[in-house]
């Protein structure tokens, strides 16, 4: 784990992380340098764990770049994916939000750029402000829906249909193109086997032989570390 530069530019860069993120939408850049200040920037390499309950802290992370998965782990070792967050998003275990994580683990699924947030300054900055609380409630709330989503998933779908919903949703969460964010014709997604195994709930080599059997469907394109969605619309229907 690294700390992000530092001086004008670092400056820059650290307010630019507090205006990508929505519930900041508004603010005047007079607000948004107060909460840059408050929110020093961290670096985690891909694979490393950000939040454990072996390591808990009370902290609230905005995610400026990179994906991050929350996950659980039962006692008979299994993982459930509980959410992805995409950048531009909170995350974190703050109980003055309503948010519980100690019990949750959060780890980096690319290299991955947060800024952290101590208790007392979400208390300062962002509670006191009734825009930003009415749109971290919501935040919330749509993060529990697709919590119960998941959970409901993993009961009734198959394992293929799981790994279609997980391509789609991450395919479904990546900005569209423009001049500054440039893409192909086709979504990209960057995760290994194993990775995408471990968001389905499933093994790496039943994974693979789903991704293969997709592949030769015309659904998507396999390579090293990369899935290319090539039929969106058909892989939402493999969904379910």
């Amino acid at each position: 784990m690294t700390h992000a530069g530092t001086g004008s530019d670092g400056d820059a860069d650290r307010t630019w992380c507090i205006a990508e993120v929505d519930i900041f939408c508004d603010l005047s850049e007079k607000e948004m340098e107060a909460i840059a200040t408050a929110a020093p920037m961290k670096s985690y390499n891909a694979g490393e764990i950000l939040y454990s309950p072996a390591q808990p802290s009370e902290v609230l992370f905005i995610l400026k770049k990179g994906r991050v998965r929350v996950f659980r782990v039962s006692a008979d070792g299994r993982a459930l994916t509980t959410a992805i967050i995409s950048p531009g998003t909170i995350f974190g275990e703050m109980v003055l939000l309503g948010q519980h994580m100690y019990d949750n683990y959060a780890e980096a699924l690319d290299e991955t750029v947060v800024c952290v947030m101590s208790r007392a300054d979400v208390n300062r900055l962002l509670l006191t402000d009734a825009r930003i609380t009415a749109r971290i409630t919501a935040i919330l709330g749509r993060r529990l829906a697709d919590l119960e989503q998941r959970l409901s998933d993993s009961v009734f779908k198959t394992v293929a249909q799981r790994i279609a919903t997980t391509l789609d949703t991450l395919t479904t969460a990546q900005p569209p193109a423009s001049p500054l964010r440039p893409g192909g014709r086709h979504a990209q997604i960057a995760l290994t086997h194993e990775q995408l195994a471990a968001l389905a709930g499933t093994s790496r080599e039943t994974c693979t032989k789903v991704l293969r059997d997709y592949a030769d469907q015309g659904l998507l394109r396999l390579a090293r570390g990369r899935i290319t969605v090539l039929a969106p619309d058909r892989l939402k229907d493999a969904a379910g």
